[in-house]
């Protein structure tokens, strides 16, 4: 293969992943409403067992079939089991503040996972962050206080699950980061599925309320979208870098401005029409001062 022909083919597999991560987000944010949508009737506990126990259920037979049963004896087992508690902790903090805030705030918030990231990669991975990094990182965190507009008399509970979840999710990135040389991506997505099952099914028999037609409906497109997306995020990040694709995963946030309009009614007020956009720029200036990685990061879902 010549020089030229090689890059053309690396141009080739970054125009794809760009493709794919852009349509996977969108999928994501769609996937978020389906998950609000569902808190009006049931417990955030039971949309998070139903949304694993699909997960699980599809992914198992996808890693056997193409990995082999024996790939899911992994290497540090107990990285595995504390990446799904994140997962399913990550992804009920998420619908519990999603059930009282507009879907996009919501979403807003929880992509300040990235500068909490920063923070606990410095502290764990002893990464160094330059001057540019940590102004995304304050840049960032302004435009989540922007969008959460915390009032001292009040508290807004919804904004604080929120909140919780990009702190839990920006531990579990660093967990995928760990993971990432160690094992495959769809080993990790099924040992997170099915540590997050296991999980909350112990909670099924305090919280189990009955489910309808309409409502399973829902929950089976949920489940399907959400592995759907799973996927795409990991052949995306195998085609291009993360620092690459980076700015683009921004864009569950644009998409789930348009689904909460469709879908809810809601629209960002003009305040949180500045955070949001605080927050993009911030977090690209933030994974362009990263090192460059090459493996997926995985962000599971909430998510």
């Amino acid at each position: 293969m010549t020089i030229k022909s090689e890059t053309e083919t690396n141009q080739t597999q970054v125009r794809q992943g760009i493709l794919l991560v852009f349509t996977a987000l969108s999928i994501g944010a769609i996937v978020s409403a389906m998950m609000k949508l569902l808190s009006t009737g049931i417990s955030p506990y039971q949309i998070t067992w139903f949304r694993f126990l699909g997960f699980s259920l599809i992914i198992l037979p996808i890693v056997c079939i193409r990995l082999g049963v024996s790939s899911l004896w992994v290497a540090r087992p107990y990285m595995q089991v504390i990446r799904g508690i994140t997962m399913a902790v990550a992804t009920t903090t998420f619908v519990l503040g999603a059930h009282s805030m507009e879907l996009a705030d919501a979403v807003a918030i929880v992509y300040a996972y990235p500068f909490f990231l920063v923070l606990l990669a410095i502290v764990f991975l002893k990464e160094k962050v330059s001057l540019t990094g940590w102004m995304g990182v304050m840049g960032g965190f302004a435009g989540v206080l922007l969008v959460m507009r915390p009032e001292f008399d009040t508290l807004n509970f919804g904004a604080l699950f929120a909140l919780s979840c990009a702190i839990v999710l920006s531990i579990q990135m660093t967990l995928n980061r760990k993971l990432g040389s160690i094992s495959h991506p769809f080993v990790t997505s099924a040992w997170g599925a099915v540590v997050a099952t296991f999980l909350s099914s112990l909670l099924m028999p305090f919280v189990w309320v009955p489910i309808d037609s309409t409502q399973l409906f829902w929950i089976s497109i949920m489940i399907v979208c959400g592995t759907f997306n799973q996927i795409l995020i990991v052949f995306a990040f195998s085609k291009a870098p993360a620092s690459v694709l980076a700015p683009f995963t921004y864009t569950e946030i644009v998409v789930s401005i348009f689904v909460g309009y469709l879908m809810f009614g809601t629209w960002p007020i003009w305040i949180s029409w500045i955070g949001i956009t605080l927050i993009i720029m911030s977090g690209i200036i933030v994974a362009k001062s990263q090192p460059a990685v090459r493996h997926p990061p995985q962000r599971q879902p909430k998510v």
